[in-house]
């Protein structure tokens, strides 16, 4: 356990993240001091939330005198490394934790992580709904992390025999030294590199989910892609695979697709968990996401029944590929998850009716180029806002080879919904996938979708 009694601690940002781990350092017995760059007046609710630990309050900057009462830091999962103030506090060797560090420490339980550049939220939700079919009566089944509860405001709260499964970050896993029983390590593709700045940086924050398991432990890794496959050399402990094509007779515990049925192999028994056809869910992606929550399941040791029942009925998370309505004869969808441009390519994958695109937001210092090569044969018309509308109609230029799509440039996302219901026609879907961030003007990427289902579901 980590001491937290009588000891200072300060914590970096008074988000959620950070309100949470000050509550659990307080809880434990810790002196709390909350720094955030935000005035003491634009904090008014984070200082009501946490008005009964009493902290102490420095706002508007992140003085480097605090680190001279400092016995350890908590920061957030946004928190950049990179900044001066973490910088000295790791020179000076004070332990700086974050909530998935902590959690992974504290929480003795047979932990299922996930983490990916795509598809983790859709896969950790699945395999949240095939734990609950598993669970025992009296057993729980915890779901959070990067999705649902912040880790730390349930960690009093889990039982021994209860079932706890995470989606973890990049930006989760930058800090943790202990590594869950069940880590899936979905894919690793360009991602973040705003943040992270190389590839190399990127991979060796996702592999820290797997970095410390012991010869007990069970690594799921996706055959198919690179990054994710490389790891298997690294593992100590058992595998259990999953892609697309039949894996050679060396996977002995592996998922895969065979004709239109998911089917599991172990000991070089073959059997079939379901057929594709009962999964709600658009496009080849989100049958990959299934296979990746079998092939978890498998690892935490969950029937099959367990896992049919998980996938049974589940149409989806909201803000990835959400049905918002059909205006105008076009059906509209918020896929406001699409931060990177693959992820954006994956999007358009799912639909064969011709398409109507929104594509913007903050860019994150990824290639837009075969995205743009892409458009040019599935969307007819692309609407651009926010501050990489620029860079993006670059790239769709670059990329242009014959006279559509027709491109139109908007500065805001309601501008660019109204935009489309101008251009849209009977049959088309209109697609919010925007390939960027939503920090140019929304919170967070949950923010821009319920504004973009709004402003859509108000079109008359």
């Amino acid at each position: 356990m980590i001491d937290f009694k009588d000891k200072t601690v300060v914590v970096l940002g008074a988000a959620r993240q950070g309100l949470a781990l000050a509550k659990y350092a307080a809880h434990h017995g810790a002196k709390i001091i909350i720094t955030d760059q935000r005035s003491f007046e634009q904090l008014a609710a984070a200082r009501e939330s946490v008005s009964e630990l009493d902290p102490e309050w420095v706002c508007g900057e992140h003085p480097l005198s605090l680190l001279d009462r400092a016995d350890m830091l908590c920061v957030t999962a946004g928190a950049d490394l990179r900044i001066p103030f973490l910088q000295e506090a790791l020179k000076r060797n004070i332990p700086v934790w974050n909530d998935a560090a902590i959690f992974l420490h504290e929480v003795k339980n047979p932990i299922i992580a996930i983490t990916g550049s795509s598809g983790k939220t859709t896969t950790t939700t699945l395999v949240g709904r095939m734990a609950k079919a598993a669970a025992k009566s009296g057993q729980n089944v915890w779901v959070g992390g990067n999705i649902g509860f912040a880790l730390m405001s349930f960690i009093d709260d889990i039982k021994p025999d209860d079932i706890v499964v995470l989606e973890l970050s990049s930006f989760q896993l930058e800090l943790v030294k202990n590594s869950p029983h069940v880590a899936a390590i979905l894919n690793i593709t360009p991602n973040h590199l705003d943040r992270h700045e190389t590839m190399e940086n990127y991979t060796a924050a996702k592999v820290n989910i797997l970095r410390y398991q012991s010869e007990k432990d069970i690594a799921v890794l996706f055959r198919e892609n690179g990054l994710s496959w490389d790891q298997r050399k690294n593992l100590h402990g058992d595998l259990v695979s999953f892609g697309f094509e039949e894996p050679d007779s060396s996977e002995n515990r592996a998922v895969y697709l065979k004709d239109s049925e998911i089917v599991y192999r172990e000991n070089g028994l073959e059997t079939s968990i379901m057929n594709t056809n009962s999964i709600l869910l658009r496009g080849r992606h989100n049958v990959c996401n299934v296979m990746a929550a079998c092939a978890i399941a498998a690892a935490a040791g969950f029937s099959q029944d367990a896992m049919r029942k998980g996938v049974e009925g589940f149409t989806g998370v909201p803000h990835r590929l959400q049905w918002v309505r059909n205006y105008h004869g076009a059906d509209w969808y918020n896929d406001s998850i699409a931060t990177a441009p693959e992820r954006t390519m994956a999007a358009i994958h799912s639909f064969h009716e011709p398409l109507v695109l929104l594509l913007g937001g903050r860019d994150k210092h990824l290639p837009w180029d075969e995205l743009a090569a892409e458009i040019q044969n599935r969307a007819h018309c692309v609407i651009l806002f926010g501050e990489a509308a620029e860079l993006i109609e670059g790239a769709l230029k670059q990329a242009q080879t014959k006279d559509r799509p027709d491109v139109i440039r908007c500065e805001l996302l309601e501008d660019a919904v109204k935009a489309a219901a101008k251009e849209c026609r009977e049959g088309d879907v209109v697609l919010l996938s925007p390939g960027g961030t939503s920090y140019d003007a929304f919170l967070n990427f949950e923010e821009r979708g319920d504004r973009f289902t709004e402003w859509v579901k108000a079109l008359e």
